[in-house]
């Protein structure tokens, strides 16, 4: 997301500050779900059963092409850097963002903040099931395992309502908490009982939520054999992206 000329680099700066500035959010309200999840919200009862790790062949170095929300075009490059069971995005063109993503089936679900360091930035992306059920995947900057996650919808409709979710953190601990969905424009924002809030983009039956307040923006990537084929955004806005990012 970020524009080759520094005219464009410098018009873009201000768009996405507009896009993820809105809300703003301090860091004891937008704690880690892994750091979270491990204090009063452990159980000892047993979550859902994890997915298996999913390792999808997306590391590399890429070129990019893309839209900013307000219309115009960009261009730039990306790298995509294995770590564990999540993967370091790294986008420049004169400016540097840097994010943290984790795959669950044929999605990579991102979140990234301006600069290199994208502490406090956190991603789940959930495939959605029939029977109303999230099946998801979680990850953190800086950290190199990923967390799981399973939500049961107790009311509401489609995407929207309540639920009940289990999941298991990187070091086999497990929890419980409750989920809120709830429609934000074209977008969906959540909130977890353990003081974790984010905003989702849903495409088809898969949902990707940013987590991290105001400086996280987040991007959903459908995996193609390739080139990473993504929608974007961030808080404060209903307003979304896209980009195209080519393998080289």
């Amino acid at each position: 997301m970020r524009p080759q000329r520094r005219a464009k680099a410098i018009a873009f700066i201000l768009l996405i500050a507009a896009v993820i500035g809105c809300k703003s959010s301090s860091n004891s309200n937008t704690s880690t779900q892994s750091s979270q999840s491990t204090s009063s919200n452990a159980s000892s009862s047993s979550a859902n059963k994890p997915a298996p790790v999913t390792h999808a062949k997306i590391a590399g170095k890429y070129t990019i092409v893309g839209t900013n929300p307000n219309g115009t075009m960009y261009r730039g490059a990306l790298e995509v850097i294995e770590h564990g069971d999540v993967y370091q995005f790294r986008w420049n063109a004169g400016n540097q963002y840097d994010g943290v993503g984790v795959v669950n089936g044929d999605v990579v679900a991102v979140a990234f903040a301006n600069g290199p360091n994208g502490t406090g930035c956190g991603v789940v992306d959930y495939n959605i099931q029939n029977d109303g059920l999230l099946a998801g995947r979680w990850g953190f900057w800086g950290k190199n395992e990923a967390g799981t996650e399973n939500a049961t919808r107790t009311s509401g409709t489609g995407l929207e309502g309540e639920y009940d979710g289990s999941g298991q953190n990187p070091d086999g601990t497990n929890y419980k908490v409750k989920i809120t969905v709830e429609p934000a424009g074209n977008l969906y924002r959540f909130v977890w009982s353990n003081n974790t809030d984010g905003v989702g983009i849903k495409q088809g039956d898969n949902v990707a939520v940013g987590i991290g307040g105001a400086r996280c923006g987040f991007v959903a990537y459908e995996i193609k054999s390739d080139r990473l084929e993504g929608t974007w955004g961030g808080y404060g806005s209903d307003r979304t992206g896209t980009e195209k990012a080519t393998k080289q």
